[in-house]
């Protein structure tokens, strides 16, 4: 029941990726896990959004390794799975290859932390991951070590991760570090952007978790 459910998540989740200009045809992987599970569901590779269901929905162990017959996983499976064995907190994972994030990942130029809203979410910059070609072992190794203990990561010439609690949380985030990679670029060209102090991107990223919304779930 639960991965029937989990699947459908990814396959709406997968629509709104493209909705919001997020990703072009193909490109990009979504994936979800329930909390610390071994087993985790992750989009097959090559298909169009907009014609998946959830039996395409693959899944998969916390190696990658498919677990069922069926589709084929996305390319980046290691990367998703290497996240999940790293970071016992994450429970989704989404790529996506946006046009301002992915300009940061060209010139290999990490995001800082300039505003407020990225210091609550992200936890920090957005680092750049060394580069190494799609699907390889070595990327999936430098995406966890630039990850760290913040929410997203950009890949070299590539585009960005981004990870959270859920499918929702990831989704947002996903949102909010192509809006900070804009942010970023139109402030270099106005002036000097200016970083929040690790202390206060502390105080911002412990309030998020712990005060802000209706419910303390953070």
């Amino acid at each position: 029941m639960f991965l029937l459910k989990i699947k459908q998540l990814v396959v709406e989740y997968g629509e709104k990726i493209v909705r919001e200009g997020l990703v072009v045809a193909t490109w990009g992987n979504l994936s979800a896990r329930n909390g610390d599970n071994d087993v985790f569901v992750i989009t097959p590779s090559g298909m169009n959004y907009s014609i998946l269901e959830p039996d395409d929905i693959v899944e998969v162990d916390i190696d990658g390794n498919p677990l069922v017959p069926g589709r084929k996983p996305s390319v980046e499976t290691p990367v998703h799975a290497a996240i999940y064995r790293a970071r016992p907190d994450v429970r989704a994972i989404i790529h996506t290859h946006s046009t301002n994030a992915g300009a940061c990942a060209a010139a290999r130029m990490e995001i800082p932390c300039i505003m407020e809203d990225m210091a609550s979410m992200v936890g920090g910059p957005v680092k750049v991951a060394s580069y190494a070609p799609t699907g390889s072992r070595e990327l999936a190794r430098y995406a966890v070590e630039a990850l760290g203990d913040r929410n997203a990561v950009l890949l070299a010439n590539h585009g960005v991760v981004t990870v959270g609690r859920d499918l929702e949380e990831a989704f947002k985030l996903s949102l909010m570090v192509e809006k900070s990679a804009e942010i970023f670029i139109k402030s270099k060209i106005v002036g000097n952007p200016v970083s929040l102090t690790e202390g206060e991107v502390q105080f911002l990223r412990n309030f998020y978790r712990t005060s802000y919304g209706q419910v303390n779930e953070k």
